[in-house]
């Protein structure tokens, strides 16, 4: 055996270790603690989740902060990658200017009410017939 082959083994060795201890901290991590706290079910479209596609499952941070990992899962929510996204671009358009915020309050900066008098025109349509 060379010193070259002994480097090798050090190296590999070395990534072993390391691919080990990766997988410790993952475990640490907020994925894993979700994963282990709820049932794999995506919490909007409830399809459920096992062995083979349970990478496809997500952890989501309700409140958007993904600092915020509180150990009881409080601010976690498992979705599917497609809900995931489709929250993510939900709160995108609410944050650029949609209607409505989360907490379901009106806009303050909408400008726009195209259906604000709606009613009163119906009637006024209703009263002339």
């Amino acid at each position: 055996m060379s010193l070259k082959d002994t480097e090798g083994m050090d190296k590999l060795n070395k990534a072993v270790l390391a691919a080990r201890l990766n997988r410790v901290e993952r475990g640490q991590s907020y994925r894993e603690r979700a994963l282990k706290l709820y049932p794999w079910v995506c919490g909007r479209c409830a399809r459920e989740f096992d062995q083979k596609n349970v990478r496809e499952l997500t952890v989501h941070h309700k409140d958007h902060n993904h600092d915020n990992n509180p150990a009881d899962g409080s601010n976690w929510e498992l979705l599917c990658v497609y809900c995931h996204d489709e929250e993510h671009s939900r709160y995108e358009k609410q944050i650029s200017g949609g209607e409505q915020f989360l907490d379901g309050e009106a806009d303050p900066h909408a400008r726009q009410t195209p259906f604000s008098n709606l009613r009163q025109q119906l009637a006024n349509k209703k009263g002339k017939k």
